[in-house]
């Protein structure tokens, strides 16, 4: 169960062997699927609200290594004269800001306006290309400190990023092939009913939420937004939706939105408060959290999925 509890955290694709040892007789009882079902989703869950806690740019406490500390405000926080270069400089990140917004705006629109169709080809081309030049971490990975490495067995053991294209990489899933709607729902629910049912109406409200905001505008439609979000992460993942252009990720979310998302997703332990303050400057902290929500559950349903589909193969 270590075994799949590391998988699970880091590399969701490659559980079947895994989950093979856990079901098939042996020396020791094997597992029945509905418990082994109950225990990822307790593990799952446990993994994709780390990633939330972190994303939210918690602060550790004050006797954990690099906690916060209390320091009197600095001259530089003083109020500036409305005059001064200083003040000035920020009038115009101001306006540098509301015009970033206002792009993005655009460009949602035009999204959902567009009426050009891509090719079959063309859709997995974009899709390939999004999950082999994904951003890199951009944090450098440290050695975890004693007090973690003390409940830690394989502190070396990481997500690892798909290979470049051409390169050898793990098999791409299908959205289409095997879904949470379509396959994963029925499953956990023919085994574990009150948990599916939870399960689902969880990703729902989720995929639903919106205050219909963006930063300093009200009654924004932010569907597509939402969307290209959920989708990148399970790109990151490896997951493909056949009907989605791709495309629209590099559009809809700038380079700083995806270092946080990908760190948040994948390695949560590096996110730091200047990631978080980098994306979205000029939105409210509580959208921020709303982009947490979503990288926490799509994150999660990627994991379930990956689990899922492996027991169904198991159980023909």
């Amino acid at each position: 169960m270590f075994i799949m509890f590391t998988i699970l955290v880091y590399l969701p694709n490659t559980c079947p062997s895994a989950l093979q040892e856990l079901v098939c007789p042996g020396a020791e009882p094997r597992w029945s699927f509905a418990e082994l079902i109950h225990a990822v989703v307790l593990m799952a869950h446990a993994h994709s609200l780390c990633s939330f806690v972190w994303g939210c740019s918690l602060n550790p406490e004050p006797d954990h290594i690099g906690g916060y500390t209390f320091q009197l405000p600095s001259p530089s926080h003083l109020p500036r004269c409305p005059h001064s270069p200083a003040h000035e400089d920020g009038r115009q990140e101001l306006v540098d800001g509301v015009m970033e917004v206002e792009v993005l705006m655009q460009r949602m629109v035009e999204l959902q306006q567009q009426e050009e169709e891509c090719t079959q080809e063309e859709m997995v081309t974009r899709f390939e290309r999004e999950r082999s030049e994904s951003i890199p971490t951009a944090v450098v990975r440290g050695a975890p400190p004693d007090l973690v490495l003390r409940l830690v067995e394989e502190p070396e053991f990481r997500y690892e990023d798909f290979a470049p294209r051409g390169e050898q990489s793990p098999p791409t899933m299908r959205a289409q092939d095997y879904s949470w709607e379509d396959h994963g729902f029925s499953l956990v629910n023919r085994l574990l009913p009150d948990m599916g049912q939870l399960l689902d109406e969880k990703f729902q409200v989720v995929s639903n939420l919106t205050y219909n905001r963006m930063a300093m505008h009200e009654g924004v439609d932010t569907h597509t937004l939402r969307k290209a979000l959920w989708n990148y992460i399970h790109c990151l993942y490896g997951i493909r939706y056949d009907d989605y252009d791709y495309g629209s990720v590099n559009v809809l979310l700038e380079r700083s939105l995806k270092v946080f998302v990908k760190t948040m997703a994948c390695h949560p332990e590096q996110t730091t408060a200047r990631i978080y303050h980098a994306f979205w400057r000029h939105f409210r902290h509580s959208e921020k959290v709303h982009a947490n929500l979503i990288v926490m559950e799509a994150r999660l349903q990627a994991a379930l999925l990956y689990t899922l589909r492996a027991i169904t193969h198991y159980m023909r």
